[in-house]
């Protein structure tokens, strides 16, 4: 437990692989998978793999923002929402900054305009790394401070 930050039930990260510098993200244990913003996924192929072409807005309350990035698709796979709603999801892999901590998480992409945050930081990219105090928020600072 002594190597393990503490987060709070919301924090900030980067995804620097896909040109994000800081990004909110709800912290949720009850989803196994990460999840990103993404609307307008083009897919096309690369050097022989599928990849996606990703348009997202990564700035919460803000539409207006467009960031576009690609990444190579491990996989699709259906996921249910909270609401019960299945759908099939693009899956992608990439660097996630948490204060100090580099590591690669397994995001999966869907619209979420309606939602609060555009990212979820899910069960599998805390394992072993993380422990999640539900009362605090933003306990690692912004992306490029060191953690407290």
């Amino acid at each position: 437990m002594k190597d393990k930050h503490t987060l709070g039930w919301r924090e900030w990260g980067s995804l620097p692989q896909l040109g994000i510098d800081k990004i909110k993200m709800k912290v949720d244990t009850g989803a196994k998978t990460s999840c990103l913003h993404a609307f307008d996924l083009q897919p096309f192929e690369h050097e022989g793999q599928e990849w996606v072409r990703i348009h997202l807005h990564p700035v919460q309350d803000d539409n207006d923002t467009v960031l576009i990035c690609e990444a190579r698709v491990l996989d699709q796979r259906k996921v249910r929402d909270s609401g019960g709603h299945e759908e099939v999801r693009y899956v992608v892999e990439t660097e996630l900054v948490l204060a100090d901590r580099r590591f690669p998480i397994e995001l999966t992409l869907t619209n979420r305009d309606s939602m609060r945050f555009r990212m979820l930081l899910g069960r599998q990219a805390m394992c072993g790394r993380f422990m999640v105090d539900p009362e605090k928020s933003y306990l690692l600072g912004q992306p490029g401070t060191r953690c407290p």
